[in-house]
């Protein structure tokens, strides 16, 4: 399994932009998809973004156009660009690994779908 650590969250003003980075180590390419979750204060962890493998990138509504996950291959690393920033990005982010194969058509938005997390990074959007 990969270890993931998470950074570049911060405190920014509603339209600014800012990337994180989720850093991955260990077997790094036996992951079949990543994605970012979040998780604001009172609520459920909430998918975000997602890579696979097989298909590319896919992303919740709320965040289509806004946000761009993309990964580093040498470095291996996986970004999540957000820009357009709103008070309800605020959350903690936390990236995600699933290693095992579904269906070519299965996107994987479920928190249960993965099986290694990171330890987030706080994100906080003032208006």
């Amino acid at each position: 399994q990969m270890h993931l650590v998470e950074s570049g969250g911060g405190e920014v003003q509603a339209g600014d932009s800012l990337t994180l980075s989720c850093a991955t180590s260990g077997r790094t390419g036996s992951f079949w998809a990543m994605g970012w979750f979040r998780q604001a204060p009172g609520k459920e962890r909430e998918f975000v973004a997602g890579f696979k493998r097989s298909t590319g990138t896919f992303y919740a509504e709320s965040v289509k156009g806004r946000f761009t996950i993309f990964r580093d291959v040498d470095a291996n690393t996986v970004f999540l660009e957000m820009t357009n920033l709103k008070p309800e990005d605020t959350a903690v982010y936390y990236c995600a690994a699933r290693y095992t194969f579904n269906s070519a058509t299965y996107l994987p938005r479920q928190e249960g779908d993965y099986a290694s997390w990171g330890q987030g990074t706080q994100v906080t959007v003032s208006s």
